[in-house]
């Protein structure tokens, strides 16, 4: 089964992986060291000190050893630059200097085109533009970011603009036709009453465009001028805009530092504005809803250091507690998490007004990091100057530490749990594996892996590794072999056909063609075996694996057939090709 390609035709992105160079497309980003016939580099992926990151040239695929990412170039652009597939597609296209040719009147039902939904956005992201700066009605909004102390130059930044206050402004600029209508509703732009009375959501409102990591507008966010409730008003959830995914300001953060070393996660629109007006760059702010685990797996791609900021009263130690809950999953060496809570009364919008740039960073610099924070959460009303203190610490502790990833973060934390209930054999401290002892483990396992193979399994092996060889060699492969029941034959002949029609070349090419289906992650898995071949053996070991399919294929015909002759005489041509196929085994 072939992998969504969008409006992309198949062979246009075939033809583009096999002229692609992957070592030049990673090295452009991460220098990569010649080693051997491949090439590495410490993980971009994740902090090492020992390169186990491993690109291979003839395969056109990549695998790091310490963490398991691998894939192609299409894969390292999405992972690396933050893109969908398509951008991946249009950056390999723009770097052999050829344009990606897109089908025309087509649509996949499981990929639906959403272009559309985007160009209304941006036509609506222009239209409030435009009226902030030009409507007589919006003196109340820009005189509100005035007070504010918001200038043109940031505003213009965040793209901020004004929705007039009339039921009907988008209705009538782009919603003439009940398709339009549709449009507008499907993106959340408009409302409907019980009644099936249509009119615009946002009406005298501040509105705050809500971009993805490409720029484009996805949602709105949008601030009342006068005592209408709720204050902000959000877009709804629709096929573009996920709250629970998505960080208001992590665009703009990207767009002015490529290689972020920090996030600070507060409130509202207006903080993030105004921390970067006083050269804070790195604000974000989720959209009315609490940190979530697609959150940080986001924030920790873009930046090694989280900094979660709250109030200081109650309330915002109740979140920084949740919050640090999450947190706990995904902290790991390289990673580093802290909690500033603000003084009584402020928001890091006045804060930053009052102490400038210097004086809220140096607030960053002395927040507590999550290890202190949590050590200092788990203490809280414990003696531990009495055995049953320290007892009671050791088995709250238990589970916390049970949420972080094994390794020297964890180790550590143990270490300081120990020493605070005076117990040196707590939880048995393990040293965290080395590159070495990964490298070691990951051969031991592709031993293991090799011996127990299939010979189908080790077919489909084969054919990810040396598809050069399978037009050669496995051209002669039974046509009735897609009769066998062979757990995975259908893959071996699917694949077959597949390099044989394509005449493809590289790893890299196959992979492409079963992205995002049921089977892509195991051939992955396949594709990062060294299956210890040398060049002059594989023709060998191509005809040696058809044999044995075909052995396993011929047993299991004679068993059927034997099974069928007890319930029925067979035919001639049964008969004849039970005798064949006994012979044959025999």
């Amino acid at each position: 089964m072939a992998s969504n390609t969008g409006h992309i035709p198949r062979e246009f992105i075939n033809d583009l992986l096999n002229r692609i160079d992957l070592v030049e497309i990673i090295n452009q980003r991460v220098p990569l060291k010649k080693t051997g016939s491949n090439f590495t580099a410490c993980c971009p992926f994740h902090q090492e000190k020992t390169p186990s990151f491993n690109v291979s040239s003839t395969k056109q695929f990549y695998h790091c050893f310490g963490c398991g990412v691998s894939g192609n170039a299409v894969n390292f652009l999405i992972e690396y630059e933050g893109l969908d597939f398509v951008d991946a597609i249009e950056s390999l296209a723009s770097h052999l200097n050829i344009e990606v040719p897109h089908k025309k009147n087509t649509y996949q039902s499981n990929q639906p085109n959403y272009q559309p939904f985007y160009d209304l956005f941006a036509k609506i992201n222009q239209f409030y533009s435009q009226q902030l700066n030009q409507n007589k009605a919006a003196e109340s909004a820009r005189q509100y970011l005035k007070n504010r102390q918001l200038d043109s130059q940031i505003c213009r930044r965040f793209e901020i603009g004004f929705a007039p206050d009339s039921w009907d402004n988008l209705l009538q600029l782009f919603g003439q036709t009940d398709q339009q209508k549709k449009a507008l509703l499907d993106i959340g732009m408009l409302s409907q009453n019980d009644k099936g009375r249509q009119y615009d959501r946002f009406r005298y409102r501040i509105m705050f465009p809500i971009h993805d990591l490409r720029g484009r507008t996805i949602g709105f966010g949008g601030r009342v001028l006068d005592d209408t409730k709720p204050k902000y008003l959000n877009s709804p959830e629709t096929v573009l805009f996920h709250k629970g995914e998505q960080l208001y300001g992590l665009y703009q953060a990207r767009k002015y530092n490529r290689h972020l070393r920090q996030l600070i996660i507060v409130e509202g629109y207006m903080d993030v504005i105004a921390l970067a007006q006083f050269e804070i760059h790195y604000a974000v702010a989720t959209l009315g809803t609490a940190t979530t685990d697609n959150h940080l797996q986001l924030l920790f791609r873009n930046a090694p250091e989280i900094i979660f900021c709250f109030d200081g009263d109650q309330a915002g130690r109740d979140a920084a507690i949740k919050a640090m809950n999450i947190c706990l999953k995904h902290i790991h060496e390289g990673r580093s998490a802290k909690f500033l809570f603000l003084p009584d009364g402020e928001d890091p919008d006045t804060l930053v007004r009052k102490e400038l740039k210097a004086g809220f960073e140096a607030r960053i610099q002395d927040a507590p990091t999550l290890s202190a924070f949590l050590l200092n959460y788990l203490k809280k009303d414990i003696q531990l100057d009495s055995i049953d203190g320290r007892a009671k610490l050791a088995t709250k502790a238990a589970p916390y530490l049970a949420k972080i990833r094994p390794g020297l973060y964890h180790q550590m934390l143990t270490k300081e749990l120990a020493d605070l209930i005076q117990v040196k054999d707590y939880h048995p401290i393990v040293a965290p594996p080395t590159a070495q002892r990964k490298r070691e483990q990951q051969r031991r396992y592709q031993n293991q892996t090799l011996m127990t193979m299939s010979p189908v399994r080790y077919a489909i092996a084969l054919l990810l590794h040396y598809p050069r060889f399978a037009l050669e060699h496995y051209n002669q492969a039974p046509t009735d072999w897609q009769k066998a029941d062979l757990k995975g034959i259908n893959i071996v002949l699917e694949m077959i056909h597949l390099i044989r029609e394509n005449k493809i070349e590289t790893t890299a090419v196959i992979l492409e063609y079963w992205r995002d289906t049921a089977i892509d992650k195991h051939l992955q898995e396949l594709a990062c075996l060294d299956l210890k071949l040398d060049t002059d053996k594989v023709a060998t070991e191509f005809l040696e694996n058809l044999v044995q399919i075909n052995k396993q294929y011929q047993e299991q015909r004679a068993e059927e057939l034997q099974q069928i002759q007890g319930t029925r005489k067979l035919s001639d041509e049964e008969h004849q090709e039970l005798l064949k196929l006994l012979m044959n085994n025999h």
